[in-house]
């Protein structure tokens, strides 16, 4: 009876252990941007912002876009927690057309990956 106690006491602290583990939370200001009209050739640099709102650092392993004519730039360091960062996104806009890009965040957060999106439309010269 003693060893069933003590095994039972064992395996409650073993999961309260499990349910104590400190995790990064990564929570964006918003995950959509909208360029809306922009003309050819124009600055098509715009920024993610997010907020690690987890207990632990947050690591941002790797960004990736659906497509070349987007380039997206993960910070370098640990986010820790409380603190904000961005993701950098550099789209091509010599590309007359709709923007419609997804970026794929993969970190340590809870929910490991997010998609992000990128829409609007580059005017070609001249256009109204």
């Amino acid at each position: 009876m003693m060893k069933k106690t003590v095994l039972m006491l064992f395996v409650g602290f073993l999961s309260l252990g499990v349910y104590a583990q400190e995790t990064a939370k990564i929570e964006f200001k918003s995950e959509t941007v909208d360029y809306g009209e922009i003309e050819k050739g124009s600055d098509g640099v715009r920024v993610f912002e997010f907020t690690n709102t987890g207990s632990a650092p947050l690591v941002i392993s790797d960004v990736k876009s659906s497509c070349g004519c987007t380039i997206p730039k993960k910070p370098e360091g640990p986010i820790l927690p409380g603190k904000t960062g961005e993701i950098q996104v550099k789209y091509d806009t010599k590309r007359v057309g709709p923007i419609r890009k997804a970026i794929t965040v993969t970190s340590n957060a809870d929910t490991p990956t997010k998609v992000l999106k990128i829409k609007g439309t580059v005017k070609g010269e001249g256009a109204k």
